[in-house]
């Protein structure tokens, strides 16, 4: 029953009510609110290639399902009843709506007592007072306005006490309060201590009422951050808030707090970001290949993942000069509408975004999952659905190079760790194969159908082990960096990225030829290397190609720079405990040496390392020069471990091609090992033509060795 506490909420904000049981039965179980009105607005992606029926959400009932409720547990209160006769509890309530709205209200003791009918409920009329309208002014480097992403909290824990740090089962309460850094944790061996404002507690607007379909500004239910452009709001109730704010990795993350106060209807908030670095400005753009719109962290229902302008807020708030977003299996004809084999019409000069493809979720996948990029068309021949693709990969790419495809492997590392644990780089132990990423990449190389290799998603020894060994055989596959967003990461995009140099400004067709061509580096935006020459041969210049006539001693020049903070933060220093195998694989803080503010600029020949360099990471150019004395043909690249990677240059010396024996033995042992897993999985009526791609790769290594 009601009783004499005023029925009154706060849009955007908690409200928190006694609540008084009458234990009779002196039960000790969890006392669980609940409320038609309480009920999801959303289905996560189950992967299903369609919407599953029974996860169909209407517009009706999301209308109708409008408030949040949790129970109380810090203490002295705990979720369960205590066996008292009278016992108390407090319900918090949050809506996202105003005036004023009937909910029904009940509670349940766990399973066999729920008001399956929610005859039982009491309705209650609230009157949903407004929250406050808060502008956010932003101003980017020079005064213009932009969009930047905001963390906004205020601290409090409403959903787990804090004895009790393991969370509620309900996806839609939990996702946005993980850290990225969190993702590797798999136990409680590292402790951590957070400042308040650094902690994902109390986040506004509420992610579990968070709907991109429906509300004014798309913000995404497993994020913990919004995007905002200048002179857009978010309602917030009166209350002191914690607020987060930057623009992806090339400016400064900077902390704040904003005082909502009582009695205004609206505040104008000021904030100036600041940069560390400007890319783009000398003549470096950013982009990651491999942005998704659905799937994963995506909702299916009520529609089968976001729009392509859900998605654009998303690019510009994290800096980024290009993003590539990918339809895929899930909700494939759903999403395969926004393929349009053209830039999406908001991009400009200094942003762009297009649709293409990513074969995941088809036949194919389990040899790899291939990212194809500048298509014109986006349906295999013959095909309707997606059942009726390929089940191996070489002629799914053959198809894409056929009409102009720009061709790599997605997630490279995946299935790629060696049989025998190792974690170092190069390693000779064969890959188990036994998953999607770059797989099947050791048979189609030989081909000439790929032209990048995917890197910055997964683990760092995985995933450079195969390319360097590839490049050690003579191949010239060039790198590109991807998030696989929001899959591997539902962080933010752009978490990897490639760099490319371009000319004459942002362009996607120029973009792509510097793919090709390998003039650019891939990062985690937290460190840059350019300006990288070998003999005053610039990469991507002459196919990165140098050619010499005896062995001999070669100079290397570069300006790398990189930015860490002074003091190593508690995430940071969880960061640098974690192993190459744990989440994230590419971050700055693991090329942090020990606690300084040190990182290392390495001189790779063909996969070793050869010499190094320390650097400040405090934002400043540096000027680098080695010497590198060169035996036999090789290809020489820059790294900072597990931040930022060079494409190669490669030397050719009296011109023999590059051909190191032991690698390339790897490689051919690799595609045994890939046919041993890949083939159980191959379509009968392919086996004869993948049989004969895979005998084709095995003859070009043989030969190799014997040329050797």
């Amino acid at each position: 029953m009601q009783g004499p506490a005023q029925a009154r909420l706060i849009q955007e904000g908690w409200t928190s009510f006694l609540v008084k049981v009458h234990n009779e039965a002196q039960i000790t179980a969890e006392l669980v609110p609940e409320s038609l009105n309480a009920k999801p607005v959303l289905h996560k992606s189950t992967s299903a290639h369609r919407m599953k029926p029974e996860n169909a959400i209407s517009a009706g009932e999301i209308d109708n399902q409008f408030i949040e409720m949790a129970i109380y547990q810090g203490r002295p209160l705990k979720k369960n009843l205590s066996g008292l006769n009278i016992e108390y509890f407090i319900l918090q309530i949050y809506t996202r709506e105003r005036g004023k709205r009937e909910v029904k209200l009940g509670f349940n003791v766990g399973q066999g007592t729920q008001d399956i009918g929610f005859r039982n409920t009491v309705d209650i009329l609230f009157d949903i007072l407004p929250a406050v309208k808060v502008k956010l002014n932003i101003s980017d480097v020079g005064g213009l306005p932009t969009m930047a992403s905001f963390i906004i909290t205020d601290g409090k824990e409403r959903f787990v006490s804090e004895e009790n740090k393991s969370q509620a089962e309900d996806y839609r309460l939990t996702m946005a309060s993980r850290q990225h850094w969190q993702e590797g944790l798999r136990d409680d061996k590292i402790q951590y201590a957070l400042e308040t404002q650094k902690k994902l507690t109390g986040i506004f607007p509420l992610p579990s009422r968070r709907l991109a379909a429906k509300d004014e500004f798309p913000d995404f239910f497993f994020q913990p951050q919004i995007y905002r452009y200048s002179g857009e709001h978010v309602w917030l109730p009166p209350g002191q808030y914690f607020v987060q704010y930057g623009r992806g990795p090339e400016y400064l993350t900077e902390y704040s707090q904003i005082n909502v106060p009582e009695g205004t209807d609206s505040i104008n908030v000021d904030f100036q970001l600041k940069r560390w670095i400007n890319m783009s400005e000398l003549g470096w753009y950013s982009a990651d290949h491999h942005i998704h719109a659905a799937g994963c962290s995506h909702y299916e229902s009520p529609e089968e993942g976001v729009l392509p302008e859900h998605m654009w807020r998303q690019v510009l708030g994290e800096d980024l000069n290009m993003g590539n977003n990918l339809t895929w299996g899930p909700s494939w004809y759903y999403q395969k509408q926004f393929f349009t084999a053209e830039n999406y019409e908001l991009s400009d000069d200094r942003n762009i975004m297009r649709y293409d493809v990513e074969v995941s979720g088809f036949p194919s996948s389990h040899a790899g999952h291939i990212v194809l990029l500048n298509l014109q068309e986006d349906d295999y021949p013959g095909t309707t659905v997606i059942e009726e693709w390929p089940s191996w990969t070489l002629p799914v790419l053959s198809w894409a190079k056929d009409q102009g495809g720009i061709t790599g492997y997605a997630h490279s590392g995946w299935g790629l760790a060696p049989i025998e644990p190792t974690d170092e780089l190069p390693n000779y132990i064969l890959p188990k194969m036994d998953g999607i990423g770059a797989n099947e990449y050791i048979v189609t190389v030989t081909h000439d159908v790929i032209d990048f290799y995917s890197a910055g998603d997964t683990p760092w020894p995985a995933e450079l082990n195969m390319w360097y060994h590839v490049l050690n055989s003579g191949f010239k596959t060039r790198i590109s960096g991807e998030t696989d967003f929001p899959c591997i990461s539902d962080e933010r995009v752009g978490r990897a990225r490639i760099y490319a140099k371009l000319e004459e400004g942002l362009d996607f067709q120029d973009y792509m030829s510097a793919l090709l061509d390998g003039k650019s580096y891939v990062s985690d935006g937290f460190s840059h290397l350019i300006d990288f020459k070998v003999d005053n041969l610039e990469l991507g210049s002459s196919g990165s190609l140098l050619s010499l006539k005896d062995a001999g001693t070669v100079n290397v020049t570069l300006n790398a720079a990189a930015f860490l903070n002074q003091q190593q933060d508690e995430a940071g220093r969880v960061i640098g405990q974690l192993n190459p195998y744990q989440s994230p694989y590419w971050h700055i803080e693991r090329s942090r040496i020990n606690e300084s503010r040190q990182v290392a600029v390495e001189l790779i020949v063909n996969g070793e390392v050869i010499d190094q360099q320390e650097i400040t990471a405090d934002g400043h150019w540096n000027n680098l020069k080695f010497n590198c004395e060169l035996s036999q043909s090789s290809w020489i690249a820059i790294r900072i471990p597990y931040s930022s990677h060079t494409n190669p240059i490669f030397i050719e010396i009296a011109g023999n091609p590059i051909c190191i024996k032991k690698s390339v033995e790897w490689c051919r042992a690799s595609v045994d090992q890939c046919w041993e897993q890949k083939s159980k999985r191959f379509k009968a009526e392919e086996m004869d033509a993948a049989k004969a791609g895979y005998d084709f790769a095995r003859t070009i290594y043989d030969e190799l060795l014997a040329k050797e």
